[in-house]
């Protein structure tokens, strides 16, 4: 996803905003009620949003640790431990959605329990405190 020319701010909110919007996508196909054998075009769009999610949770650790760093944050101790606790959760997210994205098909109810997932709710929560936590920074 990164490159080298990539600005390591922008490129950690794109990869906040492409697993925020697999999750609210994933909100709305839970409640559609499909089974997986009528999920069609259906499930090939959740296929899709899952599969961005699952390339921006690979390495979204390193990419915040880019994005602090280029901030040269003065309390950056605090950062970097709470970003070891990012990329353990993005780890045990991206798991969780690689688990989904190996069935045959996707129904809402297996997306009902990825949305009901602690890994994902808790990385979820972990980066909406870490951006507001930059915010104070990046001004």
């Amino acid at each position: 996803m990164p490159s080298e020319t990539v600005d390591p701010t922008a490129d950690f909110r794109d990869r906040c905003d492409t697993i925020e919007q697999a999750y609210e996508f994933c909100l709305g196909y839970a409640a559609q009620g499909l089974a997986p054998e009528h999920a069609g075009e259906n499930g090939r769009q959740a296929r899709d949003y899952l599969r961005r999610c699952a390339q921006a949770l690979d390495g979204l650790g390193g990419s915040l640790t880019a994005s602090v760093d280029r901030l040269a944050v003065d309390t950056a101790a605090a950062y970097h431990a709470f970003i070891r606790v990012i990329d353990r959760d993005a780890r045990d997210a991206q798991a969780a959605v690689e688990l989904v994205l190996a069935q045959p098909a996707i129904g809402s109810q297996v997306i009902d329990n990825l949305n009901a997932s602690i890994h994902l709710r808790a990385l979820l929560t972990d980066l909406f405190l870490i951006d507001e936590s930059l915010k104070a920074h990046a001004r």
